[in-house]
This record gives structure tokens, C-alpha cells and sequence, in this order.
């Protein structure tokens, strides 16, 4: 063999073992897979949880960039996250917290007692936002750094409820330096550091390399990009520009992703509760007998077969069948539209009565809009359709200007709200007050399930809004992508928990 052939020959093998081991590389490299794109329905109006109820907040935020002194599982279990333990006095009016130690905040202050207690100060504050204000924060009567390592809370009244309500994401701890700007760049103590904001398209987060335990961390990069669309859902999923999306909502799509190997289709439960909640104060809303009529005019079950493709389960009070002491109310108001006629007249309303629908963004409430609207035409209500974005929901709806409106409410251990005379749908009823102070009260099941029934009871008798369903929650991802919640026992994306597995 000629020197020149050899050369020629050697310069191949060597190119083809470069481009064998290229390949080697590549293929580890997707193996290694750490980025990670998730769609979301809805666009939050910031990022602080602790100022702001929009849901859409926490599954950002929440466990990824702030965590709170206890962490709500994908199952509903309570376990420590910040705190590392807690004891409970024997009368429930006393919690004591021992936190967690060598913890700091991304901008370098440390976690210790004073921030618990600025935190929980701010919340209970006059003035504050705080979703959980009066249900949670105004119960605390002091809050006591006792050394850096503990807290002390001490309530007005007992209430068996405060670990997972700590656990929630209006309780997540801020560093004092930096809570005032945390609607915009969020600061915490969790795994993720806030990167960017695109307006109208995605929030990007980064992994902290000072975390605590950053080995754990598997994904070093996540964006939440917002598609309200169902039809965009569909399309970002199968053109691959999203890797999954843990609230589907293009539920009539189900069935091609559940036929396409390249996807896994999960689902599983959520504290949600649908209902089509209704201006208490607002005549002739404000009669009893008219809010009665309106629950009977509407079919749950079409419904939840029409717009949730029966993914659903329905309600007949503000409760999901995923609470423990749940009482099913559906037979209290069966869909009965003669009934509903009988009562709009007896309650001497003049028709048709004319009322304002309005819907917010997502596909439930604008199809499920359509739905209800058609239901209650039946019954002599014409139910004229507002279609809003979230911003003006929140600014106009939650704050009572309002007839109508279809809303998946999606927090846990929420009916507090209904003793809350300021909130959106003007509830005012010292028997359900009294009710819920007896079932935070109480030391035994027994007689706290008593009450929790009692309260069920009393919300529907009152008919205050018409409860629809509890939707299930479906998400899709790639089959490759493992630790997605599949329920959603609080709204919330914990990236810690996901990874990419081999052979994607």
C-alpha cells in the first residue's frame, strides 16, 4: 500500500471515529435533557401570591422561586419545607415552628424567624391583599420569633387546618429586603431564580446554584408559556414547541394524544370548584328564591358532558368531593326547569329578567357560558354574555360589578371566603359565621365534621352562588418528561420534582 493510499486511509478513520464520537455526544446530551418548556392558560398579573388571588401565580412561583414554612404534596399530604418540624398546643391555639437551618434568601439575606414574622405581619396587615387575610392571617393573634430557629404563632381560635394552610402559596416567607418588588422579580428561597418576563408570551426561570440541595435539581431551565387557546394548545404540543402542559384544556382533543405514543395523558383530581357565582347584593339577585330559581334552571350534567367532556364531577355546594367530611348536596337543586319558573314568579320577579354573563378567559367558563346562557333562556332569563380578560375580571368582577359570572375557584379548604362579607359575590350571613367559628373551634373529627356538613348544608340552602362541578385535571407531556403533578391539591408546578428520562 502506497504512503499516499495509508494517509487517505487514516484520515477516514479518523474522521469516521470523530463523527462516531459526535454522535456519542449528542446522544448523551439528549439523554441529559435539562430545559423544559410547559404551556399555562392563563397570563398572571404578577408574581407576588401574597397580594394578588390569581391562581395562575403559584404555578409559577410557588415552590419553584418562593416556599412557605410546610409543602402540600401532589397527594394532599402536609410535610415540612422551611420548618423542619412543628408541635401544637393542646388547646390548637398555639403553633411552634423549629426552622430549617443555613437557609438564605436569592438575595443573600438569611431565612430565620424575623422574616416568618415580617412575613406573616405584612399579611395580616391593615391594607393587605392577602387572598388568605381574613381566613388565615387575621386568626394570628401574635407571632413570636422566640431565637433565629423559632417561630411561635399563637390564634385567636383554634383551627386544625393552619399546617396545609401554611403550605399554600399566600403564606410563602419573603426576604424583607426585597418583598416590595416581588410582583415583578420575585426573590426567594427556592430552587429557581426569576430570568425574564416576555409580556404576553413567557416567564423563564433559572436553577439557583445556592440552593440548598442543587444536585436534586434535574432541570436547569424553565419557561411557562401562555396559551389561552385550545387550538394553540394542540398545536404547540404536537409541533413540539412546548414539552408538556399540565392543565390541558382542549379537552376535545383528549383522545388524539391519548392514540399518539409520543405523549402521556394523565388524570387526576383538583380542589376545584365550578360554579356560576352570583352578585348577592344585587336585586332581584338578592332574594333567595330567585338565586333557588337559577340553580334549578341549570343541567350539571350537560354541562360537564358539553363543555368538560364528562371530566368533571358535579357539586351542589362550594366543597370538592376531595374533601374529607364532603356531603353530596346535587339532589338539593335537581335540574328542574318548571321549578325555577315557579319561583321566579313567586318571588314576583317581572320577565324576562334580564342579567349580564361574564366570562373570563378560560374554555370553561367562555363554552360554559354558552351552555348556561342557553339553560337559563329556558326559564325566562336572558343572560346577556360579557366575554372579559383576566385583568378586567379581576378589576371589575372580583371586586363585586358584576350579575353573573362562571369561575373554576381553585384553592383548597376556600369556603372561609363565604364568611368574608367584602368578597365578590356579597355573602352576608352570621349563621354561616357562626358555623364556620364552631368548625374551626373544635378539637374532635367528630364534632369538626359536624359543622364542616353543617356549613355544606347551610351554603346551599342560602343557594349564595350555583355550584356546577369539580372539573379533573388533564395533563399531557411527552412521554419522556416524569414528575408532573397529575392533580392538583393547590395550583402549583413543583419543577424540582420533574426530569427527563433517557431515550427521548
Amino acid at each position: 500500500m502506497s504512503l499516499q493510499r495509508r494517509t487517505v486511509n487514516n484520515l477516514l478513520a479518523a474522521l469516521l471515529a470523530l463523527a462516531g464520537a459526535t454522535a456519542a455526544v449528542d446522544v448523551q446530551a439528549q439523554s441529559r435533557k435539562d430545559t423544559l418548556v410547559l404551556g399555562m392558560v392563563l397570563e398572571p398579573p404578577g408574581l407576588d401570591p401574597t397580594i394578588a388571588p390569581a391562581a395562575a401565580i403559584g404555578e409559577i412561583v410557588h415552590y419553584n422561586i418562593l416556599e412557605g414554612l410546610t409543602k402540600v404534596n401532589v397527594d394532599g399530604t402536609v410535610t415540612p419545607l422551611l420548618a423542619e418540624s412543628w408541635q401544637i398546643s393542646p388547646d390548637g391555639k398555639s403553633y411552634t415552628f423549629k426552622l430549617r437551618k443555613g437557609v438564605k434568601f436569592q438575595d443573600g439575606e438569611p431565612f430565620n424567624s424575623a422574616a416568618v414574622r415580617y412575613s406573616f405581619e405584612r399579611a395580616k396587615a391593615e391594607g393587605s391583599t392577602n387572598k388568605a387575610k381574613k381566613a388565615v392571617f387575621d386568626n394570628i393573634s401574635s407571632v413570636t420569633a422566640y431565637d433565629d430557629q423559632t417561630v411561635i404563632l399563637t390564634l385567636n381560635n383554634a383551627d386544625g387546618t393552619m399546617p396545609f394552610r401554611l403550605g399554600e402559596n399566600t403564606a410563602v416567607i419573603l426576604s424583607p429586603k426585597s418583598a416590595a418588588t416581588t410582583a415583578a422579580k420575585p426573590v426567594g428561597t427556592g430552587p429557581y431564580t426569576f430570568d425574564s418576563w416576555q409580556k404576553g408570551s413567557a416567564v423563564t426561570l433559572a436553577k439557583w446554584p445556592g440552593y440548598r440541595n442543587p444536585g436534586a435539581i434535574k432541570i436547569s431551565k424553565v419557561s411557562f408559556r401562555f396559551i389561552n387557546d385550545p387550538s394553540a394548545q394542540v398545536a404547540a404540543l404536537l409541533a413540539g414547541d412546548i414539552d408538556g402542559m399540565p392543565r390541558f384544556g382542549a379537552l376535545q382533543s383528549l383522545k388524539q394524544f391519548q392514540g399518539d405514543k409520543r405523549f402521556v395523558v394523565e388524570i387526576g383530581d383538583t380542589a376545584g370548584k365550578g360554579i356560576m357565582a352570583i352578585n348577592n347584593k344585587k336585586p332581584p339577585l338578592n332574594d333567595v328564591r330567585v338565586r333557588r330559581a337559577l340553580m334549578h334552571a341549570i343541567d350539571r350534567k350537560a354541562f360537564i358532558d358539553g363543555v368538560l367532556e364528562g371530566l368533571g364531577t358535579p357539586i351542589g355546594s362550594h366543597f370538592a368531593p376531595t374533601d374529607a367530611g364532603y356531603v353530596d348536596l346535587t339532589k338539593v337543586y335537581p335540574y328542574d326547569p318548571e321549578k325555577a319558573k315557579a319561583l321566579l314568579k313567586e318571588a314576583g320577579v317581572a320577565m324576562p329578567l334580564n342579567l349580564t354573563l361574564t366570562l373570563p378567559p378560560p374554555q370553561y367558563a367562555r363554552k360554559g357560558g354558552e351552555v348556561v346562557a342557553a339553560q337559563l333562556a329556558k326559564v325566562g332569563v336572558i343572560a346577556k354574555i360579557e366575554n372579559v380578560e383576566w385583568a378586567q375580571w379581576l378589576s371589575g368582577t372580583f371586586k363585586g360589578n358584576f350579575d353573573l359570572t362562571i369561575i373554576n375557584h381553585v384553592e383548597p379548604l376556600d369556603y372561609a371566603q363565604y364568611a368574608n362579607t367584602g368578597y365578590y359575590w356579597g355573602y352576608d350571613s352570621k349563621d354561616y359565621r357562626d358555623l364556620l367559628a364552631k368548625h374551626a373551634e373544635a378539637t374532635s373529627y367528630a364534632e369538626r365534621s359536624k359543622h364542616f356538613a353543617a356549613m355544606q348544608k347551610k351554603l346551599a340552602e342560602d343557594a349564595v352562588n350555583a355550584y356546577i362541578f369539580n372539573p379533573a385535571q388533564v395533563a399531557v407531556s411527552k412521554k419522556n418528561l416524569k414528575g408532573l403533578w397529575a392533580s392538583s391539591p393547590i395550583f402549583a408546578n413543583d419543577i424540582a420534582a420533574v426530569s427527563w428520562t433517557s431515550g427521548k
